[in-house]
């Protein structure tokens, strides 16, 4: 039986004149491998590639042996389609498998609209696995899901024995599911023998060192342009010096002193115009090496920002029922406060509740759900726009800090899921606000951005009210946990 894998030779893309992927190279063998860079990279268009949606605009992308079967689980889970319908009343051995392992049950499809996009990524999923696919591509499997939903995703996944591709934010997902990291950045692809953590650890160890030697390189840049300089103006002095000799020579003086004293000047001219030509010549190598050195831009990778004290003691102060339990929370000005607990136990209506009694201004909150609307996107677009220079300034420096082109969001007409929550993120900080509300942050962010985000919060000193799933991020910000 033919080796399964997937090969990309020298692949490139572009959408009309853009160019996306550029002589991409690489080669995936079965277990997981981790597709990681910022939104926009990239990773749904090459997922989409794979898939064989969309055609290369040069080089070869092969999937061996020919005919393998390839699944993507895209992102959306609003629409059931015919292929989950097909699974869920499946009868064979492995359908019955998947739904005990999964925890699906097909009586729950008669209401698909009311289900948690968490069970319809399930559902999702299920269905693919169930097509025993050797290629499987996974756009953000994890969206959605609570603590149990990643467990049960986990263990699925493990057992998935062909080519697997996944596109994730969650950290712990990627270090405990994938052997290997696909870096896309630049329109080029980098893949790294270690899952997320390792292969972060690695390049930025790298990068580190490429920073230090652009240093040093501008440092013995600078050496040499002030040697030329001086080279240049020792030179000059010396031709001055002897024609100033030439024209004051005594009429008196021998000619073989005049002829010796002449020949030493033009052999010091010689000398110093040749150090100058030295110079020069190491200036235009060192210059060349600069331009060589690629250093990424780490601009924002910690928001370092200043507020301004909130006047009210306790934001927010609540007790009541939610979804008929009863709930008491109190949240200080300088508190972070993580609520955690399963799907469905009602840690957004507990968010709706404490907003209704929150002591701080509409315009000094940042609330943040766990989606947000076309409307809500373009009417934050338009609030950027309007804002004055300063305060505009200091929002797009954020934005750029969280990994968006200042320039290509002013543009836009409709940001993209990650750009509107980056955008709503940076207006809320950027405005200098008391209480941060935010609900499941992370959704459609990719991994910079994420931990750049990381550090903001942990570093916010107004109050913060946090719902995560991510374990790591609710650790990381908040001193205190609500679990429900």
């Amino acid at each position: 039986m033919p080796s399964l894998d997937v090969r990309a030779q020298r692949l490139s893309f572009a959408f009309a004149d853009r160019p996306l992927l550029d002589d991409v190279t690489f080669h995936l063998t079965p277990g997981w491998t981790g597709l990681v860079g910022a939104n926009g990279a990239g990773k749904t268009t090459l997922l989409r590639l794979l898939l064989g949606e969309l055609k290369p605009t040069a080089g070869h992308l092969r999937v061996e042996p020919e005919g393998a079967r390839v699944r993507w689980c895209a992102q959306r889970v609003e629409a059931q389609d015919d292929d989950v319908s097909a699974f869920a009343w499946a009868s064979d051995r492995l359908a019955r498998r998947l739904h005990g392992r999964l925890h699906l049950q097909p009586g729950t499809l008669e209401r698909w609209p009311t289900l948690s996009p968490g069970e319809r990524k399930r559902w999702q999923l299920g269905a693919a696995l169930w097509s025993e696919p050797e290629v499987l591509l996974l756009d953000e499997p994890g969206n959605h899901l609570d603590v149990e939903g990643l467990q049960i995703l986990r263990g699925a996944l493990c057992e998935f024995a062909g080519v697997g591709l996944i596109v994730s934010h969650d950290r712990a997902l990627l270090d405990e599911v994938t052997r290997a990291t696909l870096r896309l950045d630049g329109g080029s692809t980098r893949l790294w023998q270690h899952p997320f953590s390792a292969a972060r650890e690695l390049w930025l160890a790298e990068e580190a060192a490429s920073l230090e030697t652009q240093r040093e390189t501008r440092r013995r840049l600078q050496q040499d342009e002030r040697r030329l300089e001086a080279s240049r103006r020792t030179l000059a002095s010396s031709e001055r010096a002897r024609s100033a000799g030439a024209r004051m020579k005594n009429r008196h003086d021998g000619d073989a002193r005049s002829m010796g004293e002449d020949v030493r000047a033009q052999n010091a001219e010689r000398a110093h115009a040749a150090t100058a030509r030295r110079v020069k010549r190491q200036v235009g190598e060192v210059r060349e090496a600069l331009s060589k050195l690629q250093v990424r831009d780490e601009a924002g990778q910690a928001l370092f920002l200043r507020y301004e004290a909130c006047p009210v003691q306790t934001v927010v102060q609540f007790q009541g029922a939610v979804l008929e339990r009863e709930v008491a929370l109190q949240l200080r000005r300088e508190e972070h406060l993580w609520i955690s607990g399963p799907n469905g136990r009602g840690k957004t209506t507990l968010l709706r509740a404490a907003l209704a009694q929150c002591r701080v201004p509409e315009e000094r909150r940042l609330v943040l759900p766990q989606e947000l609307t076309q409307q809500e996107s373009e009417a934050d677009l338009d609030t950027l726009r309007g804002l004055p220079q300063d305060e505009r300034g200091r929002v797009l420096q954020l934005v750029h800090a969280l990994g968006v082109e200042p320039e290509h969001l002013l543009r836009t007409e409709a940001p993209s899921p990650g750009e509107a929550r980056k955008l709503r993120l940076a207006l809320g900080l950027g405005r200098h606000c008391w209480v941060a509300v935010l609900d499941e942050p992370t959704n459609h962010l990719d991994l910079p951005a994420i931990e750049r985000l990381e550090s903001a919060l942990r570093e916010f000193p107004g109050a913060l009210l946090l719902v995560t799933h991510d374990a790591r991020l609710g650790s990381a910000v908040t001193t205190r946990q609500l679990a429900l």
